[in-house]
């Protein structure tokens, strides 16, 4: 699959209500390498084991994250071997998809392990335009889209959370 992604990243003010009613995904990530682009990332998703290849494209304006990703399934042999390779450090994360207006979906990232504490989400749209135009939630903190201590390529190779915390304050 070779898609465009356009995507903004926000911090959280407060989460939004009782996250049992949303449907939750359990996310397992390493990259391949973490300081370079393209990204080259090993994910379980849910039950699926999948290596993506994401690179950014350049806008006329710096209004979302625009990139193109390409998705490769793998079996969980492949994902397991992968792994052993990465760089940096595993991400592990809960992955909320909770429905906003106009379809759009806030994918809330509640992280784990040595993030424990860490919280953002993101919002994927059709167009530039939608994205310049979108109005967040009140829940929704700081647009992050831009900052590169919340990519997680970044978060895989800190070695605490504290770091990333501290820029939340």
């Amino acid at each position: 699959m070779n898609e465009k992604e356009i995507e903004k990243k926000f911090l959280i003010k407060s989460l939004p209500g009782d996250l049992k009613q949303y449907q939750k995904i359990h996310v397992v990530q390493g990259y391949l390498n973490a300081s370079g682009r393209p990204s080259l990332r090993v994910r379980k998703y849910g039950n699926e084991y999948i290596l993506s290849y994401k690179f950014k494209e350049k806008t006329q304006k710096e209004t979302a994250n625009v990139a193109r990703e390409v998705e490769l399934p793998l079996v969980e042999e492949s994902f397991e071997h992968l792994m052993e390779k990465i760089d940096g450090r595993v991400v592990e994360k809960n992955r909320y998809l909770i429905p906003l207006q106009e379809g759009l979906v806030a994918e809330l990232d509640v992280f784990e392990g040595y993030l424990d504490g860490l919280k953002f989400v993101e919002v994927e749209f059709k167009s530039e335009e939608d994205a310049a135009n979108f109005n967040p939630p009140e829940w929704f903190g700081r647009d992050v889209t831009f900052d590169v201590h919340f990519k997680n390529g970044y978060l895989a190779k800190i070695s605490d959370v504290t770091e990333i915390l501290n820029l939340i304050k």
